[in-house]
């Protein structure tokens, strides 16, 4: 059973929030809407927190009811069918309360930066990071979110070298964070005469998307380089220096944008990479144990460091973390399939944390 002072706590704090929001104090924008944002996020809680203790309540009545010896026997009758079904709630009450009670990850609620990078494998690595691309861009569909590419580094095959898009709405990072890490594929290349399956890779990254008031870039600590943008085969993009570089010094992070003909949309572009890189390289620091930090999200690439495996013959997805095997490899691939194994990474990283609150 949930302690009744823990849901109290937050009971009370939701009151306080909601006698804030209506006048009780004078608050600045911001201010309000940091305030309106928590008492948000605390309502469904709350909700849910009072619909268990009302059921708890209604079982210490019924009980009573039931051990009077004052109670008419059609009374008692009715009383104990009552409390049957309320006992029988209250295990699933119970779990729904202690799944919102779980700490969350501050970021869960941002944006996302998703940068693909072909790893081992040539042109079929390639080929692959431009199947998960696709792959993310029809989940991104399918789930409602905003998907916009914000530079991609094609190969000569017609795959990507890197592709690195930004993807908003809600519940992004919530979600696509359990797709960083290395993903492998196992198929046969279309010039493959022998009809030998090969195995590449590829490694996703996956940053929560930050504003200026998430993280603060100095000038002083930034070198800006501006010169002209080259194709493939050093043939001209376009005739004006408008590719932009950035080196955030301290840190030595670099991006690099030219897809754009404009200079200043070359520039904001790369700022907002380099924010997120900036902000998840920080955030690593701060916390060691991070799983999803963009150093272990990029990985080295090699065929062994993986998460999850998309084997084409067999029609089969693998992700290794879970030990969770679908043959349903066209569905995921098309995006509307990919749901079932990110929801089943939530669940298994739900149960671990009730497990260690538990211990």
């Amino acid at each position: 059973m949930i302690p009744r002072e823990r849901l109290d706590q937050f009971i009370d704090r939701h009151e306080e929030l909601e006698h804030l929001m209506s006048g009780g104090e004078t608050l600045s924008s911001d201010e309000f809407v940091k305030i309106s944002k928590e008492y948000s996020d605390l309502t469904q809680v709350v909700k849910k927190a009072k619909e268990y203790l009302d059921a708890i309540s209604e079982i210490q009545d019924l009980a009573k009811m039931i051990a009077s010896e004052e109670t008419e026997a059609d009374m008692r009758e009715l009383a104990e069918t009552e409390l049957h079904e309320l006992r029988e709630q209250i295990p699933n009450l119970e779990h729904q309360v202690q799944l919102m009670l779980l700490p969350k990850d501050v970021d869960d609620d941002k944006n996302a930066m998703l940068e693909i990078r072909a790893g081992t494998g040539g042109d079929e690595a390639a080929l692959f990071a431009g199947d998960l691309f696709r792959m993310y861009q029809r989940y991104a569909a399918s789930q409602g979110w905003r998907f916009e590419t914000v530079s991609t580094s094609s190969s000569d095959s017609g795959g990507f070298k890197e592709a690195i898009a930004s993807v908003s709405g809600p519940g992004v990072f919530a979600k696509l964070k359990y797709e960083a890490g290395g993903h492998r594929v196992q198929r046969v290349p279309e010039t493959e005469t022998q009809g030998r399956i090969h195995t590449s890779a590829a490694t996703v990254a996956v940053m929560p998307e930050v504003e200026e008031i998430d993280i603060k870039l100095e000038d002083k600590d930034l070198r800006v380089d501006i010169f002209r943008a080259s194709g493939p085969g050093g043939q001209s993009v376009n005739t004006t220096d408008s590719a932009v570089r950035i080196v955030h010094m301290p840190t030595g992070i670099t991006v690099q944008q030219q897809d754009e003909k404009s200079q200043h949309k070359n520039k904001a572009k790369a700022m907002k990479v380099l924010m997120s890189r900036v902000y998840a390289a920080e955030k690593e620091a701060r916390d060691a144990e991070r799983s999803a930090d963009r150093k272990d999200q990029i990985g080295s690439g090699d065929r062994s460091a993986r998460i999850r495996t998309y084997n084409f013959p067999q029609g089969r997805m693998t992700d290794h973390r879970i030990n969770l095997t679908l043959y349903k490899l066209d569905q995921i691939l098309a995006g509307e399939g990919l749901d079932e194994v990110i929801t089943a990474l939530i669940t298994e990283q739900q149960a671990k944390q009730l497990a260690s609150m538990e211990a």
